[in-house]
């Protein structure tokens, strides 16, 4: 028995097609679907896809199985008829993501910002800047992004916990969180998006951070409230460094751009050179499963 599965771009496309049993059909996001897409048993969405790519599914009467190209799911989660199984890449892109949050973390301490300013000005600004070196941070969120992001920070000499949804050998619970917030220098979001983390680092979450501390997210844009986190960047008592925001893409006339002590990058963490094989090496391990008639390993659950 051959499984049509309707892939976006031609990487996908060469890649699926070497799977037992699978008939890759290439589409266009955004252009009206191929012949033989409405046989399409598997999707295979594009990275960063919009609403259109959820229409989709009302095309594909034989659909059972999304699988996700990135490891967050929130676009998708409630809008997939029933029965009809969703996946995401677990794992793809947390190595690259974590490496954004230490340069992002490295820029700031360091001032290089500053640094590279002074250096189109020919300005010689030679002064002492702070370091990571001992800084004491908190990742919120215990899954493959945390447990990068912890391998790569602690090199530096940095004291880094965790919190989970729940408490574990070497996971803290998310009901201690407001007790830890004010004892750490950087507190770091690797949470994914649901009705529980939508909002959650609030004026009461932000205030608990101690005075100079950097806010970095790294999860997801409504993770954070975005008038409550300007206040505390206008005060300067904060600072941040953000991958994302909300409303995203930002615009141009926002007053996040202006805000003093916030680095802003436009959701680049995972976009490095081989992400694209990287999430389809996760995506073919799954839809192979699935082929063989394995349990599927990524599965969303709920809102994750």
């Amino acid at each position: 028995m051959t499984v049509t599965v309707l892939v976006p771009d031609d990487y996908g496309l060469s890649a699926v097609s070497r799977l037992p049993g699978a008939r890759a059909v290439r589409f266009t996001p955004g252009d009206p679907l191929p012949v033989g897409a409405d046989e399409a048993e598997i999707l295979v969405p594009g990275f960063l896809v919009g609403p259109d790519a959820v229409r989709m599914v009302s095309a594909l009467p034989k659909l059972r199985f999304v699988q996700l190209l990135t490891a967050g799911a929130e676009s998708w989660v409630g809008k997939l008829p029933e029965g009809v199984a969703l996946s995401i890449a677990r794992g793809a892109h947390g190595a690259s993501t974590a490496e954004w949050a230490l340069t992002g973390l490295l820029t700031v301490y360091r001032e290089f910002t500053e640094f590279a300013t002074a250096q189109r000005e020919h300005r010689w600004i030679q002064h002492q800047t702070d370091s990571l070196h001992g800084k004491r941070i908190l990742i919120v969120g215990a899954g493959n992004l945390a447990d990068e992001m912890r391998r790569k920070l602690e090199p530096f000499d940095t004291e880094v916990s965790v919190v989970g949804t729940h408490a574990r050998e070497g996971v803290h619970g998310v009901d201690e969180l407001p007790s830890l917030l004010g004892d750490f220098d950087v507190v770091v979001l690797v949470v994914p998006v649901t009705s529980q983390t939508t909002g959650m680092v609030d004026a009461a979450f932000l205030s608990r951070m101690s005075d100079g501390a950097i806010l970095v997210n790294a999860a997801r844009g409504p993770v954070v409230r975005t008038e409550d986190l300007l206040t505390e960047l206008q005060s300067r008592r904060l600072r941040a460094i953000l991958d994302v925001t909300d409303p995203e893409p930002l615009p141009p006339s926002h007053p996040l751009w202006d805000a003093p002590g916030l680095l802003l990058t436009p959701h680049v963490g995972g976009s490095s050179r081989g992400s694209r094989q990287r999430g389809w090496a996760i995506a073919t391990e799954e839809i192979g499963r699935y082929l063989a008639g394995e349990p599927l390993q990524n599965l969303v659950r709920g809102e994750y």
